[in-house]
């Protein structure tokens, strides 16, 4: 299996370097470049890519405008010597961000986490209809078991998720909207930008907050509404 992926920056130095480093990672393969978002998605629109190598600060428009104007965008890992722009990539649900100059060891592990994200994918399509009731997640160093029943909530960290369980609570190297696309919708219900919960977890709900066990949930304003149907599902009993 490779990844087809596609380098967006408007600088031929750091095109270059990611092409030298795409080049000595096996599961990556080159679609595709581009100096501006503009002729990026001329590449995305005739081209099947998995991954996007983008910048930030480009002629026309930046990596971050491209992020919010596009519906459709493959994985993304940014690219940028903007720290600054952080939280706003992760906001827009990009894999992970990448400071220059970072080292090849620094590009290797955002690269196996896109591809690991990739297959968590392609397998959750598989398997669309097959009833299991749990999931493996890598944390130090080991494979872990995750049953659906025992997952209270999710908590999410810039890199890393937090999976909050009956029996403790563990950190991985995946991003809440490649873990969300995993989990059975029936079951689990992104409630926040950072907090995904278990429904059949939750204890009471009270304003915008679910209280779930010992911790309290906080429900997004602006998705307040749609929350609470996918949560009550009719099930509400009414006078």
């Amino acid at each position: 299996m490779k990844l087809k992926c596609i380098i967006v920056d408007d600088e031929p130095v750091a095109r270059k370097l990611l092409r030298e480093y795409i080049d000595d990672i096996p599961f990556l393969e080159i679609a595709g470049e581009a100096d501006n978002p503009l002729k990026a998605q001329s590449i995305l629109d005739r081209e099947a890519v998995d991954l996007v190598f983008l910048d930030i600060n480009m002629p026309k428009l930046s990596g971050i405008e491209f992020l919010r104007t596009s519906s459709s965008l493959p994985m993304v890992i940014m690219t940028t010597a903007y720290a600054e722009h952080a939280l706003d990539g992760f906001t827009l649900d990009v894999l992970d961000y990448l400071v220059k100059p970072f080292s090849f060891e620094r590009f290797l592990k955002a690269c196996t986490k896109a591809k690991d994200y990739y297959q968590l994918k392609v397998k959750a399509e598989k398997n669309a209809g097959i009833q299991e009731n749990y999931f493996f997640v890598k944390c130090n160093g080991r494979i872990e078991k995750i049953l659906y029943d025992e997952l209270l909530f999710i908590e999410a960290s810039l890199n890393y998720v937090t999976l909050h369980t009956i029996n403790g609570k563990m950190i991985v190297y995946l991003t809440i909207k490649g873990i969300m696309e995993s989990l059975p919708s029936e079951l689990f219900v992104k409630v926040h930008k950072s907090f995904i919960v278990n429904v059949q977890q939750i204890n009471s709900i009270e304003g915008n907050l679910i209280h779930l066990g010992k911790s309290e949930i906080p429900i997004s304003q602006s998705s307040q509404d749609e929350v609470m149907k996918r949560i009550l599902k009719d099930k509400m009993l009414k006078r």
